[in-house]
């Protein structure tokens, strides 16, 4: 039978659940330069998205469409749905929301890589400060999943236009205002969740040692952050292979000479403790998204649903 999932489901999982799925995994030794790539189709209107993965005993697919024109029809941009299958017999075994576990497992893999910097600033400085550029379900997942491994001090969120201040956060100030640099200087940590094309944080102003999660673009000619900032920080990526496909923070370094490709580490680097990251360099963590971090999430939470034993295999 196959068991569906709705997005209170899938939250129920937690951000502390997910980023413990995406540990495990990771430390069991998946290895994300194995997973297959994404497909993007191009639509009439937007794109499709399609996902897979097998990892673990388990196979999954998610099919996501994006479609930049709902937004002025009060419709959300992104859709999705997520399909997990045994994957022994293939057999569909749970249907869950797909935008519920992309919101839960994109905040996941950034703390997840980042947790042990986290921790550590928590450990000098107290409780962090957090800048978060972009008022959207992805700003907000990453200051809840964040709050849920060390303690936060304050949270200043930016966005392009004016707003109320989101119950997650203290502050909400303009891109264009004065005070975001000041914010940003002072920032323990740097997120940034947005649909700019540009740079929207400017690189010489991130202090060192601070952690940048940068998780809006992933498209090679689209990034958030400045060739500046890639330059002087060591950069954390999913997937060698992914990053430089995809990710417009990272290609676009690389073209102007500030980042090679040698020197990007990658997730399975960092856990096999082959890689180390300079505490006095700033820690950036760049990520795409792939369809092995929805396949370990959506495999715990249906495992939380069905109160089955939490290892993934």
């Amino acid at each position: 039978m196959t068991v569906t999932l709705d997005a209170a489901d899938v939250f129920a999982l937690g951000p502390n659940g997910a980023v413990a799925a995406i540990g495990e995994a990771l430390s069991g030794g998946l290895d994300p330069d194995g997973d297959v790539p994404r497909t993007v189709v191009p639509l009439a209107h937007g794109q499709g998205l399609l996902m897979p993965s097998e990892s673990g005993g388990w196979f999954g697919v998610k099919i996501a469409t994006v479609v930049p024109g709902n937004a002025a029809r009060g419709l959300r941009r992104i859709n999705a749905t997520y399909l997990l299958h045994d994957s022994a017999t293939l057999t569909p075994v749970a249907l869950l929301d797909g935008v519920a576990l992309t919101t839960l497992r994109t905040p996941a893999v950034s703390v997840a890589a980042s947790l042990d910097r986290l921790r550590e600033l928590a450990d000098r400085g107290g409780r962090l400060r957090l800048v978060v550029f972009g008022a959207g379900a992805q700003g907000e997942g990453h200051v809840v999943t964040i709050r849920a491994h060390v303690p936060v001090a304050d949270v200043t969120v930016v966005t392009r236009r004016g707003g109320p201040v989101p119950g997650w956060a203290d502050r909400r100030l303009s891109a264009d205002g004065g005070e975001v640099a000041a914010q940003v200087r002072r920032a323990d940590v740097v997120v940034t969740a947005t649909s700019a094309r540009e740079p929207v944080v400017e690189g010489r102003l991130v202090r060192d040692g601070a952690v940048v999660l940068a998780v809006g673009s992933h498209e090679p000619a689209v990034r958030e952050l400045d060739s500046a900032l890639m330059g002087r920080a060591t950069v954390l990526v999913e997937s060698r292979r992914t990053a430089l496909r995809e990710a417009g923070d990272v290609i676009m370094a690389v073209r102007d000479g500030a980042l090679t490709p040698h020197s990007l580490i990658t997730l399975a680097e960092q856990v096999g403790s082959r890689a180390v990251s300079p505490a006095r360099r700033p820690l950036v963590v760049k990520t795409c998204g792939m369809g092995w971090q929805d396949l370990v999430v959506a495999v715990a939470a249906y495992r939380r649903k069905r109160g089955m034993p939490e290892e993934l295999s």
